[in-house]
């Protein structure tokens, strides 16, 4: 039986995205769910191998404006008592982050990451990152690390950039999934926040882009070859 993934999305995310690509190289059914458009997420059982929680725009705690979000958190605690490979990215990140009690939301400094910007390892952060690479961010807000949690990564304006529960379960802040094509996309749209404190120029972000794109996907291959392993 073809294990599925589970692809919970909160914007049009692109075919041709890391994750996606990677899972139907190996062997995986993807399933795409949109619960802010009225998805209804399925059931976890012995078919579902894992799920993946992506980034969008909505605040991960205004469950009363975007009360979608408690399917999602609910789906979230069920793969978590199922003990299946979770991953968050970015918003998806914050979610796990705010579903296990820890503290999502803005920089008290005011600060944006929109480009491509040094990822440095923690002492703990082991075979998950053995030397600083650049990666995607587009956010503005951060999360602080469950309890629980290992934290594994930083940068220079979020000091929380990923956490690990266990060998399964997986926060990202930032978006590696993201492809050239895909980042310039995330450029052209209307929610680009240029000119915020923080954020790169956009020529800035393409010489950036040119240079660490590949290391990033490298990098990202071998992460999601050990969390998703070929099915």
């Amino acid at each position: 039986m073809t294990k599925t993934v589970v692809m919970i999305q909160h914007s049009d995310e692109r075919e041709d995205n890391r994750v996606a690509v990677h899972l139907r190289a190996h062997g995986y059914r993807v399933r795409r769910f949109r619960p802010d458009q009225g998805d209804v997420l399925p059931d976890t059982d012995a078919e579902i191998a894992g799920c993946v929680v992506f980034g969008g725009l909505y605040n991960v705690y205004d469950v009363e404006a975007h009360p979608f979000l408690r399917t999602e958190y609910a789906f979230i605690r069920r793969c978590l008592d199922a003990d299946v490979p979770l991953l968050g990215i970015c918003q998806g990140a914050q979610m796990i982050a705010w579903h296990l009690g820890a503290q999502v939301g803005p920089s008290e400094a005011g600060l944006h990451e929109f480009g491509y910007y040094e990822l440095r390892p923690t002492p703990e952060a082991g075979d998950f990152l053995d030397r600083p690479i650049r990666v995607v961010q587009s956010h503005w807000h951060g999360f602080a690390i469950p309890d629980g949690a290992v934290r594994l990564a930083s940068s220079d304006s979020f000091p929380n950039q990923a956490f690990r529960i266990g060998d399964k379960v997986f926060g990202l802040q930032f978006h590696a999934e993201v492809t050239p094509d895909g980042f310039r996309a995330m450029q052209a749209r209307s929610a680009a926040r240029y000119g915020l404190p923080g954020v790169q120029s956009e020529a800035e972000q393409n010489r950036l882009m040119a240079e660490h794109d590949g290391p990033q996907a490298e990098w990202f291959g071998v992460f999601l070859g050990r969390l998703f392993p070929a099915a």
